[in-house]
C-alpha cells in the first residue's frame, strides 16, 4: 500500500489530530457524493473563473502517479469547468481525483465513474478556453497556501493538507493514534465511561 493510501485508510480526523502541523481547511469543497476519498500529491491549478483550458494543460502534463488536481478558480461557482470528459481524461492519465474551490458539472456521471472530485457546488454553464492559467506554483484555498507536491488528504469529514516532508511522520502518528483509539473503543465495551478512561473531572452539580 502506498503512502497516500494508508494516509486515505486513515481519515482526514485521525490525521488533523495527531499530526499538528497538518493544516485544516476552513469551509473546504465537499465530496460530490459521501463515500469519496483521495490522496495524493497536489498538482496545483489557477484557473481563471470562467475558462478552463489551465484544467486541460494540467491534465495532459500530469507525471500519472496519483497526482491530485488542486484548483484555484477563486471560489466562483457561477461556471462549471470541470466534467464528465475531464474525469474520464483524469482518469486516463492516472490521476487521482480532483478538488476546486469553484464549482463542477456533470456529477451523477462522474459519482458513477468513480472518480473522486471535492467542490464548493455545481453550475451547468459552460466556459471559454483561452487563458493558460498557471500550474505547479503555489495555491490558495481557504486558510491554505498550497504548495505543489505537498500530500492532499480528503474524504466527507473534512480536507488535510501535509507538508511533503512532513508525509511519513505524520502517518506514523495518526496510526500511533489509531491504536490508542482503538484501546479506549474495547474499554468502553467493556463498560467503562469516557469519564473513566479519560479521567475527566467530575464536577459538582449546581444546585
Amino acid at each position: 500500500m502506498t503512502l497516500a493510501a494508508e494516509l486515505a485508510a486513515i481519515g482526514t480526523a485521525t490525521i488533523g489530530e495527531a499530526w499538528p502541523n497538518a493544516c485544516i481547511l476552513d469551509r473546504p469543497p465537499r465530496p460530490l457524493a459521501p463515500e469519496m476519498i483521495v490522496a495524493g500529491p497536489a498538482l496545483t491549478v489557477r484557473c481563471r473563473p470562467g475558462d478552463n483550458l489551465a484544467l486541460h494543460r494540467a491534465i495532459a502534463s500530469s507525471s500519472g502517479e496519483g497526482e491530485v488536481l488542486v484548483v484555484d478558480y477563486g471560489g466562483s461557482v457561477e461556471s462549471g469547468p470541470f466534467g464528465e470528459i475531464m474525469a474520464v481524461a483524469c482518469q486516463m492519465r492516472g490521476i487521482a481525483g480532483l478538488i476546486i474551490h469553484g464549482a463542477v458539472r456533470d456529477s451523477a456521471q462522474i459519482v458513477d465513474l468513480g472518480f473522486p472530485v471535492f467542490a464548493q457546488g455545481l453550475n451547468i454553464r459552460g466556459t471559454e478556453k483561452r487563458d493558460g492559467g498557471a500550474l505547479r506554483l503555489p495555491v490558495s484555498m481557504g486558510n491554505a497556501l498550497i504548495q505543489p507536491g505537498d500530500m492532499i488528504v480528503a474524504d466527507s469529514d473534512g480536507i488535510v493538507v501535509l507538508q511533503a516532508q512532513d508525509s511519513a511522520a505524520a502517518l506514523s502518528a495518526a496510526q500511533a493514534r489509531l491504536g490508542k483509539e482503538a484501546k479506549i473503543l474495547a474499554r468502553l465495551r467493556a463498560g467503562e465511561t469516557t469519564m473513566q478512561i479519560l479521567g475527566l473531572p467530575q464536577l459538582e452539580r449546581n444546585s
